[in-house]
């Protein structure tokens, strides 16, 4: 692989996980607590349009993710294939799939399953238990991305 490709996959990888996970913190430690605090009982409106506009983004990065990642991965001297525990750096990306895969999935399951049961649901209290899951959900994505991240890091000492 030239080397002008291998830099445009770094590129778009990192891109791509800067979108996603850099959206994850805007609305856990920006969007979410100002939206409380300046709109109260009507952040979730606010929250609900955030979330049309991120979806597609984060969508879209999670595509770019998978690509660039299985490129890059089969492009390394370290990986050793199905062969996950033959060296440390293998093991180690072994580990950071496993937790990309967790968040795809809470990924998919709050956008295609949880938010349109949100918006069905006509009880007070059973629409906020569900939000809470959701915000719950979008925390655990946010621990998952941090290790994901230091395992990026990891894996470019080893």
């Amino acid at each position: 692989m030239s080397d002008l490709i291998l830099i445009i996959f770094y590129w778009l990888h990192l891109l791509a996980t800067v979108v996603w996970i850099g959206g994850i913190i805007f609305i856990l430690f920006i969007a979410i607590p100002s939206s409380k605090q300046v709109l109260g009982a009507e952040a979730g409106k606010l929250m609900g349009e955030i979330s049309k506009r991120f979806t597609p983004l984060a969508n879209y990065s999670i595509f770019l993710l998978v690509i660039t990642g299985v490129a890059l991965a089969g492009f390394n001297k370290q990986f050793s294939g199905i062969r996950l525990f033959e060296n440390n750096w293998t093991a180690t990306l072994f580990l950071k799939c496993i937790l990309v895969f967790g968040m795809v999935i809470i990924h998919f399951y709050r956008g295609l399953m949880l938010t349109p049961r949100i918006g069905k649901t006509e009880s007070a209290s059973e629409k906020g238990s569900l939000q809470k899951l959701s915000l719950n959900l979008v925390k655990v994505n946010f621990g998952f991305g941090m290790l994901v991240l230091l395992l990026s890091g990891i894996l470019r000492v080893l």
